[in-house]
C-alpha cells in the first residue's frame, strides 16, 4: 500500500502528512490584479451571429451565487472529511501454558549466568515478555501484546505518518498525480502530471468544482473527489463547428468541436461593478450572445483605457476579449473581458487555433 505525504505552502510545521479531522478551515482566494479590457471598435460585421447551432441546455446549474469582485468565504463546507484510526497492537498467537518450542535452548540471564532453557512453557501473564534471567532461566513466552518480545508487553510504536483526508494546494504525492491524470483524461486543462498540486492543478480543480456545482475553494474533499471519479464534465451548447463557448453562470470557457467538449478551462468574467477610466464611467459587464473573433493580438497588449495588460487577447465584441492573465480566481473579477490562465491562452493560440472568424458563444 502506498503512503502519500502532504506538504503545505503555508509554512505550518508538524509531522508531514498528519491526519486532519474535519473540514478544511479557511482558504483565501485573492483576485490579484484586475485585468483590463481594451476599448476597441469592432468592424462592421463583428456583430454577425456565429454559425454554431445551439444544442441542449447544460445541466447542473450553479447552486451558489457570489458577490461580484469579492472572494467567497473559504469554508470547506460540502467537503466533509472523515477517518478514524483503527490502530492497536496485534494479538499474540501464543496461549498461556502452551509449549513455545520443541527444542531446548540456553537463555542468557541478566546476571551473566546461563540458564538451562528447559522450555517448560510457563506463560508470563504479566506481559513483560522477557526471561527473568535468574536461576535456570526457563523460557517464558509472551502471553500478551503483539507476539513480539519487546520486554514491556506493548506493540512497536507506529511512527508512520498519516495522510490528510483531503488534498490541497502544495501537496506532493502519488494521489495528486492520479488526480491530475484523471482531470486530464476528462478534458480539464492539465498539461503536466507531476504529482505536485500547483497553480495549474488548482485552476483545473476550480473548473471541476464549477462544473459540478460545488463550493469553489480548490480543496479536494469527498464531494470533489467523487465528481472526478464519476466524470463530471459540462455539456456543449453548440452542435457543429469549432466554437469557443463561455459559460458566464459557471465561469468556464469550453473549447468545443462539433458538439464535443475537448477542453474545460477555468475563467473569470466581468464582476458587474462600475469603474472610472479616462473620465468616463463604465460597468464591468460581459455581454451574452453569439459573436466571432474579429481581432487578435499575439503579444502582451495594453488596454486603451489604461486598465492594465492582457496576454494574447482575442477580441470578439467591442473591447471585450478572451485573454490570458496571471490572476484567474474562481469568481467574476474582470472589467468585462474573460480571463483564463496564460497557459490556457497559449494552448488556445498554439494548439487549438481559434483564428479570426472563430465563433464565440457567450451564455
Amino acid at each position: 500500500m502506498r503512503v502519500m505525504h502532504g506538504r503545505s505552502t503555508q509554512g505550518v510545521g508538524g509531522v508531514v502528512g498528519r491526519r486532519v479531522l474535519g473540514a478544511l478551515g479557511a482558504v483565501t482566494l485573492t483576485a490579484g490584479l484586475l485585468s483590463a479590457c481594451g476599448q476597441e471598435d469592432p468592424p462592421a460585421d463583428s456583430s454577425a451571429t456565429a454559425s454554431a447551432t445551439p444544442g441542449p441546455s447544460s445541466p447542473s446549474p450553479e447552486p451558489s451565487t457570489e458577490d461580484p469582485g469579492t472572494s467567497p468565504s473559504a469554508s470547506a463546507s460540502g467537503e466533509p472529511s472523515s477517518g478514524t484510526d483503527d490502530e492497536g497492537a496485534g494479538d499474540s498467537t501464543d496461549e498461556p501454558g502452551s509449549r513455545p518450542s520443541d527444542e531446548a535452548g540456553e537463555d542468557q540471564g541478566s546476571d551473566g549466568g546461563t540458564g538451562e532453557g528447559t522450555s517448560e512453557g510457563e506463560a508470563d501473564d504479566s506481559g513483560d515478555g522477557a526471561s527473568d534471567g535468574k536461576g535456570p532461566g526457563k523460557g517464558k513466552p509472551d502471553g500478551k501484546g503483539d507476539g513480539r518480545n519487546e520486554g514491556n508487553g506493548k506493540g512497536p510504536k507506529d511512527d508512520e505518518p498519516k495522510e490528510p483526508d483531503y488534498i490541497e494546494f502544495g501537496e506532493v504525492s502519488d494521489r495528486v498525480g492520479d488526480l491530475q491524470q484523471r482531470l486530464k483524461d476528462l478534458g480539464y486543462f492539465v498539461t503536466s502530471v507531476d504529482d505536485a498540486y500547483g497553480g495549474e492543478t488548482q485552476q483545473a480543480i476550480f473548473a471541476l468544482q464549477k462544473a459540478g456545482g460545488l463550493y469553489r475553494d480548490g480543496v479536494v474533499g469527498d464531494a470533489t473527489m467523487k465528481a472526478a471519479k464519476t466524470g463530471v464534465v459540462p455539456r456543449a451548447q453548440t452542435s457543429s463547428g469549432k466554437v469557443l463557448e463561455i459559460d458566464i453562470n459557471r465561469q468556464l470557457v469550453l473549447a468545443v468541436e462539433n458538439g464535443k467538449v475537448v477542453k474545460v478551462i477555468n475563467a473569470s468574467s466581468g464582476n458587474g461593478e462600475t469603474y472610472e477610466a479616462k473620465g468616463n464611467t463604465y460597468t464591468a459587464y460581459t455581454p451574452r450572445g453569439s459573436f466571432a473573433v474579429y481581432r487578435e493580438e499575439n503579444r502582451m497588449y495594453s488596454s486603451s483605457l489604461e486598465l492594465g495588460d492582457m496576454w494574447r487577447p482575442k477580441f470578439f465584441t467591442g473591447g471585450i476579449a478572451l485573454h490570458g492573465s496571471a490572476s484567474v480566481p474562481a469568481f467574476p473579477a474582470s472589467h468585462g473581458c474573460v480571463r483564463v490562465s496564460n497557459g490556457a491562452m497559449n494552448w488556445i493560440w498554439d494548439t487549438w487555433g481559434a483564428p479570426s472568424g472563430t465563433p464565440v458563444v457567450v451564455y
